[in-house]
């Protein structure tokens, strides 16, 4: 099942499955070592659509929630 980052519950982890932006959109993700096929771990949603923090690798970033849902994936069964 694919959803978007954005959608994806705190704390759970997933495979980005694509990215649904422009060049610009691909360039700043790949900067963050964000590409497709990677396991990313949402960590949290700050409120009032606020910023999504993500964990890839050993590195946390945070993004925007316009970027999460431009990023397709699909949550990973067991942790």
């Amino acid at each position: 099942m694919e959803i978007t980052l954005f959608d994806l519950e705190s704390g759970k982890k997933a495979t980005i499955k694509r990215l649904e932006g422009g060049e610009e959109f691909r360039k700043k993700l790949a900067s963050l070592n964000i590409r497709v096929g990677k396991t990313i771990r949402k960590i949290t949603t700050e409120p009032l659509h606020g910023p999504v923090v993500i964990e890839i690798g050993n590195t946390e970033a945070t993004i925007g929630m316009k970027m999460a849902k431009k990023i397709v994936v699909v949550p990973l069964e067991t942790e």
